[in-house]
């Protein structure tokens, strides 16, 4: 079975020393000084578990909080830049087992346009990862309907990862810091942008565009009949489709980390399977239940080829 990863970390050295992982969240320390070693390496410890586990390609993007932690617009765009050099140097070495994804400065949309362009078209990216909000703007505002007609043009998808700075505070965590980061704020927050983007009209101006959501979509398709349900008691109902119509076309998910059957199922009967893809989220998740969760998973044959590598191949254009 071919296996494509698509939700992968990496980090660059300098970087990790400027803004380590997000302090916010209360993993254990000794998680973090693990995860830490594993997102600068790509050959003494990735590789080996690429092989073991049968992973054939991962698709490496900056890790959290990435470039959108940067307040300064014109250090976004050197960062990225360099970024996504550094990872097009990975990739180059490492050939038939890298692809990368760009960082790109969305503090500055035209200048992130251009640098998705030259990542796709010089360098051989096959579409942007951005940690979620930039500086509390959503991505539904106008001024980055200049960065979705670039990825309608270029035919690369947007992959929406949680993990930006908070932009505001959300009051029901207060006290509870055990629901901040990835046990639950990322997911919700993750999620309600996805669903700017759709109310905002995003997908009816670029109908062309797509989008990426991991962990098994952020909570969302298993409330589509719901938002379909009160969508359509609003008033001044301005979308030209419901919003569940937007998902298996505008909108795909990977299953990272949430490696539960029933909710394969559940995601798999919402959005259809063209619209599922693999992904680990290393080195946060373990390869090992990664790849056991899908080889033991409930699918007929040709739904687990799609979502181990076909849906990845199409969507991301990466050749056999």
């Amino acid at each position: 079975m071919k296996l494509i990863a698509l939700e992968e970390a990496f980090a660059i050295p300098e970087f990790l020393a400027r803004e380590s992982l997000p302090k916010e969240t209360l993993s254990e320390d000794r998680w973090m000084k693990e995860w830490n070693r594993q997102l600068l390496d790509f050959t003494q410890e990735r590789l080996p578990i690429m092989d073991t586990h049968g992973i054939d390609i991962q698709v490496l993007s900056l890790t959290v909080p990435g470039i959108q932690a940067i307040t300064d617009p014109a250090q976004a765009v050197e960062d990225a830049r360099h970024a996504n050099d550094y990872l097009a140097d990975v990739i180059d070495r490492h050939p038939d087992r890298f692809r990368g994804f760009a960082a790109v400065a969305l503090q500055d949309p035209d200048a992130a346009a251009k640098e998705l362009q030259r990542a796709v078209t010089e360098l051989g990216f096959c579409g942007a990862l951005v940690n979620d909000h930039t500086g509390g703007h959503y991505y539904d505002e106008p001024q980055f309907d200049v960065f979705w007609s670039a990825l309608e043009d270029l035919d690369v998808p947007l992959y929406l990862h949680p993990g930006a700075p908070p932009a505001d505070l959300w009051h029901v965590t207060s006290g509870r810091p055990e629901l901040i980061g990835p046990l639950w704020t990322w997911g919700a927050e993750t999620g309600a942008h996805a669903l700017r983007l759709i109310l905002g009209g995003v997908f009816d101006r670029h109908p062309r565009a797509k989008l990426i959501l991991g962990h098994m979509g952020e909570f969302l398709p298993f409330q589509l009949a719901r938002l379909d349900s009160r969508y359509l008691r609003q008033r001044d109902r301005l979308l030209r489709r419901t919003p569940s119509a937007y998902f298996g076309d505008n909108i795909h998910i990977t299953v990272s980390g949430v490696w539960s059957h029933p909710a394969l199922i559940g995601a798999l009967e919402a959005i259809g399977a063209d619209a599922v893809m693999f992904a680990i989220d290393y080195p946060y998740e373990f390869t090992s239940e990664a790849v056991d969760f899908l080889t033991k998973a409930p699918l007929t044959h040709e739904q687990l080829a799609k979502i181990s590598h076909s849906n990845a191949e199409r969507l991301l254009h990466l050749k056999h």
